[in-house]
């Protein structure tokens, strides 16, 4: 069984540990801080427990504050740093160094190209993107994404161990900003904005358009699946005419700019789209979506 090590002890860094040391495979854990590390058991061993998984799991991760000890022996790295492109690059150098010429390096980041991740690496072609989802052990997909200098055997073990793991690993063949999943859902996002800056319904007219239609069968049926339901002919009509009113602005709505300058950030702040969030109305939300993360995942395994 394959040695995982993982770079960053954050809410990344702990849940994808959680996957692979749930599933047996043993785990080392590296961050910086100590105070981190002293956490990652306990938590572990809560989230195991609220799955229904043997909470003795979370022996299988080895802490260490370490990086070269941490990556000893390692045929996988999965790297969890901040978003910042120099931290990145910097780090990669280092994770090079401390392992073997057969070890998998892969970066786990939402939006970041992986060849400009890997622009100090010397070893390219064993290089290439993890993009998890949060949180790590209920979204099932993990997105592994190719440079132009990764080895295709590479891609090919990476993506067998994940699915060993038990995740859904799709293979991602350019190098893109926002990969496959987040381009579309910020498509989408930012027809949604659009909506309620030009006034045609509010924020919350806009999420109950999208939970009680589309969003309702999203599951079961996915867009290119539903376009070869209905037939292409009828999509290209249907596209012939909406698309040209479809917002296509190439930068971020100065509509949410504007909230984000007068300090409406969402929860952080209590107004967003929704104004008036409280302690209690936020944890409303995250209830309801850990439960239905919780029964999706419990019926993905059932099958």
């Amino acid at each position: 069984m394959e040695k995982i090590a993982i770079v960053g002890a954050g809410m990344m860094g702990q849940g994808i540990a959680e996957v692979f040391a749930a599933k047996g495979f043993p785990v080392a854990l590296y961050a910086r801080r100590k105070e981190v590390l002293a956490e990652v058991h306990l938590k572990a061993r809560s989230s195991f427990k609220t799955f229904g998984l043997d909470e003795n799991a979370a022996e299988n991760i080895s802490l260490h504050n370490s990086l070269e000890e941490g990556l000893r022996g390692a045929d996988i790295v999965f790297e969890n740093a901040s978003e910042n492109l120099e931290v990145k690059q910097n780090l990669f150098v280092e994770i090079e160094k401390y392992t073997g010429e057969d070890c998998i390096l892969a970066s786990n980041t939402s939006v970041k190209p992986i060849t400009g991740i890997a622009a100090k690496v010397t070893d390219k072609s064993r290089v290439l993107g993890t993009h998890w989802w949060n949180p790590p052990y209920l979204i099932p997909l993990v997105e592994v994404v190719q440079t132009e200098f990764t080895d295709l055997k590479i891609v090919e073990r990476c993506i067998d161990l994940l699915n060993r793991a038990g995740k859904v690993a799709v293979h991602v063949k350019k190098d893109v900003p926002g990969f496959v999943a987040n381009r579309m859902q910020h498509a989408l996002w930012r027809e949604a904005v659009s909506i309620v800056e030009h006034g045609i319904c509010d924020a919350e007219t806009v999420d109950l358009c999208v939970k009680n239609s589309f969003g309702f069968r999203l599951p079961v049926l996915a867009p290119l699946e539903n376009a070869d339901l209905v037939g292409l002919d009828l999509t290209l009509a249907i596209h012939n005419g909406i698309l040209a009113h479809i917002e296509a602005l190439p930068a971020p709505s100065p509509y949410l700019i504007e909230k984000v300058l007068k300090g409406d950030l969402g929860f952080k702040t209590g107004n967003g789209f929704y104004e008036g969030w409280t302690p209690e109305k936020m944890q409303a939300v995250r209830t309801r979506l850990s439960n239905y993360l919780l029964e999706a995942n419990r019926k993905r395994e059932q099958k």
